[in-house]
């Protein structure tokens, strides 16, 4: 079982920044996929961006469309924490935003919702215009 804490939401300007961190509580998280999902009301939840390891000391990342160019994820595995910079931020970013992680997924399905078998309890991004 692995516990995800995210941390890091709050309220924002629009063209501001945050940053979110997700800590995890396994021993093994260098070799888990780890994602950054939102869900605004109303809506479904949604992929944001994904990172794991390719290979070595190198890793694998991907981005939603809508994100790409704004939004960085990156982890430091000496800290079992993921994190998502996110900059130039827009009102349509508001979402709560949720910590994934899973053990067993591939490059293929790292944008899938239902692939993750970890999710944090999420936290509230709010871009006011």
């Amino acid at each position: 079982q692995v516990q995800l804490v995210e941390s890091g939401g709050g309220l924002v300007q629009a063209a501001g920044s945050l940053r979110l961190s997700c800590a995890a509580s396994t021993r093994t998280f260098s070799s888990y996929t780890m994602g950054w999902f939102r869900q605004a009301p109303g809506k479904e939840r949604e992929f944001v961006a994904a990172i794991r390891r390719s290979g070595g000391y190198t890793y694998y990342v991907v981005y939603a469309d809508s994100v790409n160019g704004r939004f960085t994820i990156s982890r430091d595995n000496a800290k079992n924490t993921v994190y998502l910079q996110m900059n130039s931020l827009k009102p349509e970013d508001t979402a709560v935003y949720y910590c994934a992680a899973d053990s067993r997924i591939t490059i293929t399905t790292m944008r899938s919702v239902v692939e993750y078998d970890y999710w944090g309890q999420g936290t509230q991004v709010t871009v006011s215009s």
